[in-house]
């Protein structure tokens, strides 16, 4: 697309997501999402019910009346978005593609994560790593980001989701909020993913489209992998065929709810064909309550 094209996309996806923003997603964020600890803010002077473990002894002696220290949360923290830039990521059966369904929800979660003062990085990968972006804060730096996903032109085309977190573990020593968004049509991935689940607060977003889903009888079909290449030709009336094409994505999807469970990692699912705020509120809630 021409940049005049991509700006008005960008800015679409701006306003689009900025609602959502303001009237959920950045107070839920806020609430679900904790910073590292408390931090010393002032201190006043004690009221009845303050704790008298809070007391500031040297301030007290130096007033002759008591003084308590007020704290708060050490909010700043650091969310780093990893976005899948693989072949697969450009199929869409209905309106949007993946990608530009990951460019709306990467804008949600940075925009909510900005609005609570926090840093925001990005790390686009195929089955390489295609481009790291440092965290930052800033609406400026938010919109770049959604820049980056509409508009950036992978080398690669293949999905490496091993990879990619091994980057992310290396390259970002402290503890952040890491959601990665992918249709995790990839394997060899399972141990790293638990390794970085113990070290981060790490969300799987899966996105499907109901395509990749459930094959419909429609006949002749032809069927182009957008990660190889390979195109091939088959017969969706011929039951047999049919339903080994639906098993097998069953069974691939039944594999990574498994592997989420085992690994006591979170995973928000997207589907194409339905809107993507409901699974996002049904997560932050879900969080919400184990605090």
């Amino acid at each position: 697309m021409t940049t005049k094209e991509l700006l008005k996309q960008v800015r679409q996806i701006e306003l689009k997501t900025r609602g959502f923003v303001n009237e959920v997603f950045s107070g839920e964020y806020h609430s679900v999402f904790k910073g590292r600890g408390m931090e010393f803010s002032e201190v006043r002077e004690y009221q009845i019910g303050d704790d008298i473990r809070s007391i500031d002894w040297n301030v007290t002696a130096r007033f002759g009346r008591p003084y308590v220290k007020i704290f708060e949360e050490e909010r700043e923290l650091t969310l780093m978005l990893l976005v899948d830039m693989s072949g697969s990521q450009l199929f869409g059966s209905l309106q949007k593609t993946k990608r530009e369904i990951a460019a709306e929800l990467s804008a949600i979660l940075a925009f909510s994560a900005m609005k609570n003062n926090d840093k925001v990085g990005l790390i686009l990968f195929t089955d390489k790593i295609e481009k790291f972006v440092p965290p930052k804060k800033g609406k400026p730096h938010g919109l770049r980001l959604i820049r980056e996903i509409l508009s950036f032109v992978p080398e690669g085309n293949k999905t490496n989701i091993k990879n990619a977190l091994e980057y992310f573990n290396l390259t970002i020593k402290k503890r952040s909020i890491a959601f990665l968004i992918s249709d995790f049509i990839d394997d060899g991935f399972e141990k790293i993913l638990k390794v970085v689940g113990r070290k981060h607060d790490f969300i799987g977003v899966v996105l499907s489209d109901p395509r990749e889903r459930e094959l419909l009888e429609m006949g002749l079909v032809k069927l182009k992998d957008l990660e190889t290449g390979n195109i091939r030709i088959i017969d969706s009336s011929n039951r047999r065929i049919l339903e080994a094409f639906n098993e097998f994505n069953k069974k691939r999807i039944e594999k990574l709810n498994s592997l989420f469970v085992s690994s006591g990692l979170d995973k928000i699912e997207i589907s194409a064909d339905s809107t993507y705020i409901k699974p996002l509120v049904e997560f932050f809630k879900l969080r919400e309550k184990r605090w």
